[in-house]
């Protein structure tokens, strides 16, 4: 259940009263994990994707509630009284973010007529290796009205320190706004977090494998990407022909310099696990076969096809990342093709990997790893992923003839598309799977219209949100019972 998803009045989810009461739903319902979505800064130029941001490390200022920056005295309630009608099942990034950029500016005006906190003087200095660069990156991107900062001037595009330092001059205010909504984005997400810590409740993240070329990371750490004299990719991310794309999907992110990042003991990496570890209390790591071996494409190219597979340090850096964070609580999203040696990098540090439900009622039962009987313990199962459309919607729109029948002779009844998600919930509980994890989808039964990500299709994602009042007592107790019946609660 990504943030984003949670029902406000501010047309997008955030940290405010309704994410609270998603934490007191959860807590009834005898759930112990709420996992997100990555909280990073999104960018419209790649539709609001969480998984393509301007920064590793950044939280995204659409997230932070105007409901608690009342509680704050930094808005007055009657600058949050007019707010545009939106759309109560999906969110219109474009509006929310028009609305609430003149709330945060408002905040910011008032912020900066105070006498600085000693929390907010701590937090600048703790983070400063990536809030410094991050907030220059975002006020010259402003000042160069969003241009690439391959395409800005060289000077400021190659950081000379010279041109550097006259531009934070220059900019010191913008900077300074950026410094103070990274301060209340994670202010009010840890506030939240403890709140689900205090309820039993632990909160699972997700890293994204890569950045975006049009990031501060890539601005500030160029020589650890696989790029052109002038700063542009050189070759791109993205993965083979799958189950999602007959032409791959081409992702188009820079690819890291995997030489050049041993050289420097992997120290981006680590600092940036490092940082989602102290935010989240267990991390997903999204397409974890990168770090054993990627698919690079020429930059240029409009399909993932003719790209190739190149080999990553993996011990190398698995040696490092453990000798700095000893018990670093990550699981491997090991979906897709997996090749032998991911498999066995998986289980030599015993990552716990991957099975989603959706994929199980296809091919040879016994040999098929998401079939529940072929499970061991040191695994997540889902019913489905965000990239997955809705167990509902598989059902009635995606499954041949055959597979249905499979699943029917699985579960051993036929059921309706109405119940569906409900006996995946019941067939993922019921395994010796460590933990399971349901698409808050899954749990409102709900068809296709309120699938979240649709791989390899740039445009229509991201966008569904949970409707108010859905989160009942009556589902809380459904759920509950199930959870308790499996001794999961």
């Amino acid at each position: 259940m990504h943030v984003t998803s949670l029902p406000t009045k501010y047309g997008v989810g955030d940290f405010g009263p309704a994410a609270y009461r998603f934490a007191d739903f959860l807590k009834a319902a005898g759930q112990n994990y709420w996992q997100m979505l990555p909280l990073n800064h999104t960018t419209v130029k790649t539709g609001y994707s969480p998984y393509n941001c301007f920064s590793a490390f950044a939280g995204n200022p659409l997230l932070i509630s105007p409901d608690l920056l009342c509680e704050d005295g930094l808005l007055r309630k009657a600058e949050v009284s007019r707010v545009p009608a939106s759309d109560a099942d999906a969110v219109d990034y474009d509006k929310a973010a028009a609305y609430k950029n003149k709330l945060l500016n408002a905040a910011f005006a008032r912020f900066k007529d105070r006498p600085r906190s000693a929390d907010y003087e701590e937090f600048v200095r703790e983070h400063r290796a990536w809030l410094e660069p991050f907030a220059a990156f975002v006020a010259l991107r402003r000042r160069f009205r969003g241009r690439l900062w391959s395409d800005w001037p060289m000077a400021l595009r190659d950081r000379k320190a010279g041109a550097l330092e006259t531009a934070k001059n220059e900019l010191s205010e913008p900077i300074a706004r950026e410094r103070f909504l990274q301060y209340v984005f994670y202010r009010q997400y840890l506030r939240l977090k403890r709140y689900c810590n205090e309820r039993g409740i632990q909160v699972a993240g997700d890293i994204p494998i890569y950045v975006a070329h049009d990031s501060a990371d890539v601005w500030s750490h160029a020589d650890l990407f696989k790029l052109t004299r002038d700063k542009r990719p050189r070759l791109v991310a993205g993965v083979p022909p799958d189950y999602f794309s007959k032409t791959g999907q081409l992702w188009g992110n820079p690819v890291y310099d995997w030489e050049q990042l041993e050289q420097t003991r992997f120290d981006w990496w680590i600092r940036r696990m490092k940082h989602n570890l102290l935010l989240f209390d267990f991390v997903r790591v999204d397409h974890f076969r990168g770090f054993v071996d990627f698919w690079e494409v020429p930059a240029g190219h409009e399909t993932a096809i003719r790209g190739k597979w190149a080999q990553a340090p993996h011990a190398e850096f698995f040696r490092e990342l453990f000798r700095q964070i000893p018990f670093a609580a990550i699981f491997a999203e090991d979906l897709g093709y997996i090749t032998a040696d991911v498999r066995e990098v998986v289980t030599r540090y015993g990552f716990p990997r991957m099975a989603v439900l959706q994929f199980a009622f296809d091919g040879d039962p016994a040999r098929n790893v998401h079939m529940p009987h072929n499970y061991n313990e040191n695994l997540i199962v889902y019913t489905g992923t965000h990239d997955n459309n809705t167990t509902r919607g598989w059902f009635e729109r995606d499954i041949t003839k055959q597979t249905r029948q499979r699943l029917f002779d699985y579960i051993g009844r036929r059921t309706s598309a109405s119940e569906i998600s409900w006996e995946l919930i019941r067939v993922a509980m019921a395994s010796v799977a460590r933990i399971t994890i349901v698409p808050m989808q899954d749990v409102l039964g709900l068809a296709s219209r309120a699938r979240m990500n649709h791989p390899a299709q740039s445009k229509g994602n991201w966008l569904w949100r949970m409707r108010p009042g859905q989160t009942t007592s009556r589902l809380a107790e459904r759920l509950r019972k199930l959870t308790v019946a499996y001794g999961r609660a």
